[in-house]
Formats: structure tokens, C-alpha cells, sequence
């Protein structure tokens, strides 16, 4: 029979740092509502959250970065959104965030998960910061537990 590896939901005992960009606040305010309840749910504990605002998403890597390579966190959920506006601007933010955040994980062998929305339009970005669509906060909370769990198990 094949061995099955998978990650449990289960949040006690891990360190999380959230590292969140104040530009369009209305929807990073409720993605790090989603964020913190979805580790309230699972067993987390307020004194192994560590959150850290940024002025926006393009200085989320830098400081996702050296809070892995810190060794503090088991994991870092990087939290924003990027709005397409009328220029080019958002095609290069959202590419060199979303690549840097993957090479972060990499390089360090912290999970940082990408919790960074890319949207077209505001009324998307209410949709998946919990009107419609969820919460986008929660699942990438979600997802940095099970990530955890799973790197413990190998």
C-alpha cells in the first residue's frame, strides 16, 4: 500500500508572521481578519502571530525574506492587493512580487505562502476578501498550517 503524506489543520505550536501592505487597506484590513481567524480556528495562539505592515505589496518580499531567513516563523503569509489600473504598472508589480514570494520559499525552506490578490477590478478584490468568493486571508493562512504539518512529515 502507498504511504500517503498530507498536511493536518492544526496550528498549536506553530510561529506565523503575516506581513501585510497598508495600500488599499479597505481589503487588506479584511484579508488579515480572515488571516487571523482562520489561525484562531486552527489552534494558534495571539503570542506566535507576528504581523508586520508594509506601505505596499512591492515591499512585501524584502521583509518576507528576512523573516524566514530569521528562523522565527514557520511560516510567513505575505497579504495585499494589486489593483490593474491603466497603465502597464500592475503586469510588472504583480510579476516580480509573485516571483519573488516563490523564490523566498524556496531559497530558505520556509513556506511563504502568497496571499497577495491580483485583480482587475475593486469590486473582485471585495469578492475574494470575503464578500463573495471567500476570504483569501483564510486560505492562505490554511494553506501555511497544512504546508507546516506537511514539512514536519518529511
Amino acid at each position: 500500500m502507498a504511504r500517503i503524506i498530507q498536511g493536518k489543520l492544526e496550528a498549536r505550536g506553530s510561529r506565523f508572521a503575516i506581513v501585510i501592505s497598508r495600500f488599499n487597506s479597505f481589503i487588506s484590513d479584511r484579508l488579515l481578519s480572515g488571516a487571523l481567524d482562520a489561525l484562531e480556528r486552527h489552534g494558534a495562539s495571539q503570542e506566535d502571530i507576528s504581523i508586520v505592515w508594509v506601505p505596499g505589496s512591492f515591499e512585501i518580499p524584502p521583509i518576507a525574506k528576512r523573516l524566514a531567513l530569521s528562523q522565527k516563523y514557520d511560516a510567513v503569509i505575505c497579504l495585499g492587493v494589486l489593483l490593474r489600473g491603466e497603465t502597464p504598472h500592475f503586469e510588472y508589480l504583480s510579476s516580480a512580487v509573485t516571483k519573488e514570494l516563490g523564490t523566498i520559499g524556496l531559497e530558505t525552506g520556509i513556506p511563504v505562502i502568497n496571499g497577495v490578490l491580483t485583480c482587475n477590478t475593486m469590486e473582485q478584490a471585495v469578492d475574494r476578501a470575503g464578500l463573495k468568493t471567500g476570504n483569501k486571508g483564510f486560505d492562505a493562512c490554511v494553506t501555511a498550517i497544512e504546508m507546516i504539518e506537511l514539512i514536519k512529515q518529511l
